[in-house]
């Protein structure tokens, strides 16, 4: 039986949440003092966070930095705020997934059950292996990019990508193949949740001297494209 901390505010959705997710079998903490989350994070050991943004004391955002830096855990945003700046700071900060405000429940149900599967069900990995391309290695244990002396953290997300883009490597993958390597389900998707963590990728290669390790071509997909030379 998994358990889940939800971290919202608002009493009557977060009521709505709890009693929609107990249906399914889920043991739901809903804490009411909002001044010490990160203790009850730690004494709790959730399995899953939802996670609002806008919240007393300390935000959405700050949270799930403080958790990403204790736990892997996996972390779903819930929040009213749509525009993508705040998308791409959520996963640049370690959020697993980024639901809008207002939602379905039908919806909402769909991306915790895909996340509790991929993580610890019949999706999950149990990887201890690198997988390097010349000096750049991503480590499954450590959720790592490496190159050379420098090291990069990855979200689970992240990871993900970037190992399905480099072991095929020269090869474009559609938007759809990778969205389903990652959250199991192109239905219950924003497409623009794979655009923001594309964007983070080039970003961190970027950062280590890879600017155009990820090409695109509209309608077709993406494809990690490691230079054999300076010129290619």
């Amino acid at each position: 039986m998994y358990k889940l901390l939800l971290i919202e505010d608002d009493i009557q959705l977060s009521k709505l949440i709890q009693e929609n997710l107990e249906r399914y079998g889920y043991v739901v903490h809903h804490p009411k003092n909002f001044s010490n989350l990160l203790e009850e994070f730690t004494s709790i050991k959730p399995d899953l966070v939802l996670l609002d943004i806008n919240l007393p004391y300390y935000d959405g955002f700050f949270l799930c930095r403080s958790f990403r830096k204790e736990s892997n855990v996996p972390i779903i945003i819930i929040s009213a705020r749509s525009q993508e700046l705040d998308q791409i700071m959520a996963i640049e900060l370690g959020a697993d997934d980024y639901i809008t405000k207002p939602f379905t429940f039908e919806i909402f149900q769909s991306k915790v059950k895909a996340t509790i599967r991929r993580v610890y069900g019949e999706y999950a990995t149990k990887e201890t292996i690198k997988i390097c391309v010349g000096p750049l290695c991503i480590d499954a244990k450590t959720l790592t990019l490496t190159c050379h002396e420098k090291k990069v953290e990855l979200s689970k997300n992240e990871y993900k990508l970037l190992k399905k883009l480099i072991e095929n490597k020269n090869t474009f993958i559609s938007r759809e193949e990778l969205i389903e390597e990652v959250w199991d389900s192109v239905t219950f998707v924003d497409d623009n949740t794979l655009t923001v963590n594309i964007s983070r990728i080039k970003q961190i290669l970027f950062q280590l001297g890879f600017d155009h390790a990820i090409k695109s071509k509209r309608g077709v997909g993406y494809m990690f494209h490691f230079p054999t030379s300076m010129g290619d």
